[in-house]
């Protein structure tokens, strides 16, 4: 027992250095349980009755608001608590307006064909790419709206949920700003975001975030032509790893897609690995996956291997904590990325190169 101990401390110790080593003034960790906190104040409000009540798209309220806040609270990257509760509330609207847009053109474009809605996610694809021009705000702005067109695409929404969608965006706002006006001088965000690396120099006439949006677009735009002609699982996800594995050169992206592959490769496994856990303990997947939350926002500035495959785990353990336990749908998250990366890539090489 005394063995068993000391191994145990042993192991301990070289957990927190690794954490020093990755983290060294604790502030990504801070970031870390602000995206937590904030996902659970979202979720949280947006289930009660009182702020449901009379909404018709009521029953995906806590799920919309809670992404929005997630993903609003990576994508923010200021050090003062005025300029950082600004981007939020912007952030938390470019998700709403994403979800806005797919929710009006979805329909028109639904009678091109069965996955013809999806065509609204390749106007969110090229956002992404292009609004890095206008530095971080303007990166996570472009994020945000793909976001939201991804959430109100997953979520089947229509117009009736136009209302909750608005209101969503509010609870979002709301439950983001607090807990980092709370976190303060603690937390200092990275110098350059993840979302916004900067585009290499280039000789082309069209701008370097120009030719990324359109790289990342057209990417999107072929796995919605394969979507319609032979059916994926789930199209979103491949169309998801085409949009974020673009970067400012071809290089870039292909260091990015072996990373995004490379972790998504580990983190679905030890997801599946987890389901019989989630049927019989859900309380531990979801604190398993707030600790996965804080692992993947600490290694998205320099290690985007690490981020996805915490990412992939958080993903594959809450679909099945939510009741999602077909093997099928959860491994066609690793082998999607595959192809999703795969056709970034190929679009970031041959498509307007950026050397």
């Amino acid at each position: 027992m005394i063995e068993d101990a000391h191994t145990t401390r042993n192991r301990l110790n070289a957990a927190v250095c690794w954490l020093d080593r990755v983290d060294p003034g604790t502030h990504r960790r801070i970031k870390g349980l602000r995206l937590v906190t904030a996902y659970g104040i979202a979720a949280a409000l947006g289930t009660l009755h009182d702020v449901a009540i009379g909404l018709p798209g009521s029953a995906s309220l806590g799920f919309l608001a809670g992404n929005i806040a997630l993903w609003a609270s990576v994508s923010e990257g200021k050090t003062t608590r005025a300029q950082s509760s600004r981007d939020l509330a912007l952030l938390s609207l470019a998700a709403a307006l994403g979800a806005l847009v797919f929710v009006v053109m979805s329909r028109p474009l639904a009678l091109a064909g069965l996955a013809g809605p999806e065509l609204v996610l390749v106007s969110g694809a090229f956002l992404t790419g292009y609004l890095k021009r206008f530095g971080v705000l303007g990166a996570g702005i472009g994020s945000q709206v793909f976001i939201g067109e991804l959430l109100a695409y997953g979520a089947r929404l229509t117009t009736a949920d136009l209302r909750a969608i608005s209101v969503a965006a509010l609870i979002a706002a709301v439950a983001s700003i607090v807990p980092r006006v709370l976190s303060g001088p603690a937390e200092r965000p990275v110098s350059i975001a993840a979302l916004s690396a900067g585009p290499a120099s280039d000789s082309h006439r069209c701008s370097p975030e120009f030719c990324m949006g359109l790289q990342a677009s057209i990417a999107a735009l072929i796995i919605v032509g394969l979507n319609e002609s032979i059916g994926l699982v789930e199209s979103s996800w491949a169309i998801t790893a085409c949009t974020y594995v673009v970067a400012g050169s071809a290089s870039g992206t292909m260091l990015r897609v072996r990373r995004r592959i490379v972790g998504t490769l580990i983190g679905v496994p030890l997801g599946l690995a987890c389901l019989p856990v989630a049927e019989h303990a859900p309380l531990l997947i979801w604190i398993a996956a707030a600790l996965a939350i804080i692992v993947y926002a600490m290694a998205l500035p320099e290690r985007y291997d690490i981020a996805c495959g915490a990412f992939a785990f958080t993903l594959i353990v809450t679909l099945a904590a939510s009741g999602v336990h077909s093997l099928a749908l959860l491994v066609a998250r690793a082998w999607e990325t595959l192809l999703g990366g795969t056709l970034g890539l190929a679009a970031a090489m041959f498509i307007f190169p950026l050397r």
